[in-house]
């Protein structure tokens, strides 16, 4: 049968053969373009063939005479932008007439005839046992064929089965095409199923050689001494000798102490004079790895320029400006005197403040490698210093790992979660971390695996934590503390706007063009949406806006500027998930203001108080801890020593249960800063007096009615601000610290410093 005007398809890697299904997969438009116009306008039929030299460029002189007509059964359009078809090979053709279509190939051609053989039998049954012989030699060779064997009554259509299952290279099968008689193809089958049968044989043979050499004890040895006969037969064999001279080369470029290099070269010569077959070879060789690839004098210079510095730090994290300060002084004083042991830096903070990521930023700026270790769980002390080399699978310890991925002596070297390292019966890693941040020893650290002395005193150390109270004594007494708070909302306000706003733009393929979110709706994400001390969910949070946003201008087609300000964020983000205490501008008797300081941030915490019938006893609830419920008692005891002095009838103490509750009872409570706040509700209770609710007070009191000074004040007059608290009164103590208060803040809170708590009775209820 002759078919006219076919287009052609070209197909390198792959043969397709008569009566034999692909499933291939295109992704280029050329390939694509010939499968579309075959399926709409030929009936899905066309012509496949394999270019005569595929390393050459496809013009008609490389396209062969023989090919197969073929039809697409199954056309697929995926949704990453490709095609996937199920081609079904026809006949064998002779294809005649190729002209190029606009880069596309059409030919004419009509299907082989195929002449009656005689003997055709025979032929088959040679054929067949030719095929059984190798399936039964030949591994890889599957079984699947076998069953397809029954269907087939002619020489022609077995040998193309065979064919398309006989795994040998492309070249040789695609010449399996061109073949057109038979018999001739038959005699091609059998000679390369021989040919592969002699490879067979001599891979069995290299083993059955192998095998006579092996005693009980050798059996882990195998798979060496298979590699070795293997390069014998090949010619290709590689003596110890060689790997000799390459370490002897490496030992004499290495710069290193000559104590080091001794060494080196001493265990050069154990390795040339061991058995090949001793199984001490690999450990020797191991050692010899670590000792000739560790950094022993490969330094990087580091950054002088100090204002260059100082910019790549106030380019990546906003605020800090402690450790910035201290990285600067740290630079100054080394370029001032040329020699300066590294600081070890710790910085403790939150979870999410940035410690990790500012740790890697002073590495970029001082233009130092970076090495990081994790000690969090750590419980056995040879993490940190190495195993002995008489165990089996000794290592290193982490410090040493780190510095040779590092791959100088001088990196910037992260310890991540200091505070986390436990002890038990395997030993103490804090205790062997001693030597690593002590800067009296580290020069001379000996790990117990290397065993040869390594200089750590250049390296830069910074190590994180979460709580400074839970870094084992030993460690913080070597470690200069660098606390990082959490971020106040306004400076979140700032790191949202300067660093992750137009980070996620980019990242979500977005432009200011298109998305704009208005500070007030940044703040509300901030309060409503996240309650963290970092930025990490708020990072998260904004994503989450840029997806959503995204996915309309994709699938909507709306295409509209994005002004985000607070009334939008509920159609994209949902309900508010966090909701602080808020003020409600109503005065009440035995209802004051505190102020709270968590993790968090800072809020307002309301401190309610009640009274009635009973016998003088104090009842507290609230989830309060026990410096919290210590407060309450000492308040309501300096009340009771003072009931002149505030006009309160001892009666009412007498004669009445008070009791004393914090709101939101599933949150636990503590610190000392409540007792003004606590003896400020009872005595307007007792004196059935209102405190104005634009006030707020904070500081732990004594018996003696001396009020004693806070941490976190920052946080708490942030949270005041917030709930629109207008008068704040503060311990004397504190008043040093407004300096860290915005003076956005300051203007409109107007602060009271006392130092005793008669003070605030004289401002509130006098």
């Amino acid at each position: 049968m002759d078919y006219k005007n076919l287009l052609v398809l070209i197909i390198n890697d792959m043969v397709i053969f008569p009566n034999n299904e692909v499933r291939l997969e295109y992704d280029n438009t050329y390939d694509r373009q010939i499968i579309d116009i075959v399926d709409k306008i030929n009936d899905g039929y066309m012509l496949i063939v394999n270019p005569i030299d595929e390393n050459s460029d496809i013009d008609i002189t490389s396209l062969p005479n023989y090919g197969i007509l073929g039809r697409i059964k199954l056309k697929i359009n995926v949704p990453n932008g490709k095609t996937r078809v199920v081609i079904e090979g026809i006949a064998r053709v002779e294809l005649s007439n190729y002209v190029s279509d606009d880069k596309l190939y059409r030919a004419n051609c009509k299907e082989v005839e195929i002449e009656d053989i005689s003997d055709e039998e025979n032929y088959i049954n040679v054929l067949i046992k030719a095929l059984n012989r190798y399936i039964d030699k030949v591994p890889h060779m599957g079984n699947a064929i076998m069953s397809q064997l029954s269907l087939i009554d002619n020489l022609n259509d077995l040998c193309d089965l065979i064919a398309s299952f006989l795994t040998i290279d492309y070249k040789r099968k695609k010449k399996y095409i061109t073949i057109v008689n038979p018999i001739e193809r038959c005699k091609a089958l059998i000679e390369d199923m021989n040919e592969d049968l002699k490879f067979v044989e001599l891979e069995q043979k290299i083993e059955s050689e192998v095998e006579k050499e092996l005693s009980e004890a050798q059996k882990e040895y195998f798979l060496r001494e298979k590699i070795k006969a293997m390069q014998k037969e090949l010619g290709e064999v590689n003596s110890k000798d060689d790997e000799v001279i390459k370490l002897k080369k490496k030992c004499s470029k290495l710069k290193c102490s000559s104590k080091v290099k001794e060494r080196i070269i001493h265990e050069i010569a154990r390795y040339e004079a061991i058995n090949s077959n001793s199984p001490e070879l690999g450990i020797i060789r191991d050692y010899l790895d670590w000792l000739i690839n560790l950094p022993w004098n490969n330094y990087t210079k580091d950054n002088d320029d100090l204002v260059k510095v100082k910019s790549i730090l106030d380019s990546s994290h906003y605020a800090l400006e402690d450790v910035k300060e201290r990285i600067i002084e740290y630079l100054a004083v080394k370029q001032n005197t040329n020699s300066l042991r590294s600081p070890i830096l710790c910085l403790v903070g939150p979870p999410g403040v940035g410690k990790t990521s500012l740790a890697i930023s002073i590495a970029k700026s001082l233009n130092r490698k970076v090495a990081k270790i994790s000690v969090g769980g750590i419980n056995d002390e040879a993490e940190i210093i190495g195993h002995r080399r008489t165990y089996v699978g000794a290592n290193p310890g982490r410090i040493i790992q780190g510095i040779r991925k590092a791959g100088t002596t001088n990196p910037v070297f992260i310890i991540d979660e200091i505070d986390k390292m436990t002890k038990d019966i395997k030993g103490d890693p804090a205790s062997s971390l001693l030597e690593v941040l002590d800067p009296e020893q580290n020069s001379k650290f000996s790990d117990h695996y290397i065993e040869e002395e390594f200089d750590l005193s250049k390296v830069l150390f910074i190590a994180t934590a979460n709580y400074i109270e839970q870094i084992p004594y030993e460690l913080k007494d070597r470690l200069e503390i660098i606390n990082l708070s959490s971020y106040t909302e306004y400076e979140k306000l700032d790191i949202a706007k300067c660093h992750l706003i137009p980070k996620e733009l980019e990242e979500h393929g977005l432009t200011p063009l298109q998305v704009h979110i208005e500070d007030s709706a940044i703040m509300t994400i901030i309060r409503n949406y996240t309650k963290e001390a970092g930025v990490r969910e708020l990072e998260r949070v904004i994503a989450t806006l840029f997806r959503k946003i995204v996915k309309n201008i994709l699938l909507e087609k709306d295409c509209s500027f994005y002004n985000i300000d607070e009334g939008k964020l509920e159609e994209f983000l949902g309900k508010k998930k966090y909701l602080y205490l808020e003020n409600n501008n109503q005065d009440e008797i035995g209802v004051v203001n505190g102020m709270a300081y968590t993790i968090f941030g800072g809020d307002i915490l309301s401190i309610e108080a009640t009274l009635y019938k009973g016998k003088g006893e104090l009842i507290l609830t609230g989830s309060l801890g026990d410096v919290m419920q210590e407060s309450c008692r000492i308040a309501l005891s300096y009340i009771k020593a003072n009931v002149e002095e505030f006009n309160i009838d001892p009666k009412l103490l007498e004669e009445n249960d008070i009791h004393i509750h914090i709101p939101e009872g599933a949150v636990n409570k503590d610190g000392p800063s409540a007792g003004v706040t606590i003896t400020t509700a009872l005595i307007s209770l007792l004196t059935n007096k209102k405190v104005n609710k634009n006030i707020s007070m904070t500081g732990e009191i004594t018996l003696q009615g001396r009020v004693l000074a806070i941490g976190g004040l920052k946080e708490k007059v942030i949270g005041a601000h917030r709930a629109n608290v207008k008068k704040i009164f503060i311990p004397k103590e504190n008043e040093k610290d407004l300096d860290e208060i915005l003076d956005d803040v300051k203007k409109e809170i107007k602060f009271i410093f006392v130092n005793n708590y008669k003070e605030i009775y004289k401002e509130l209820f006098k």
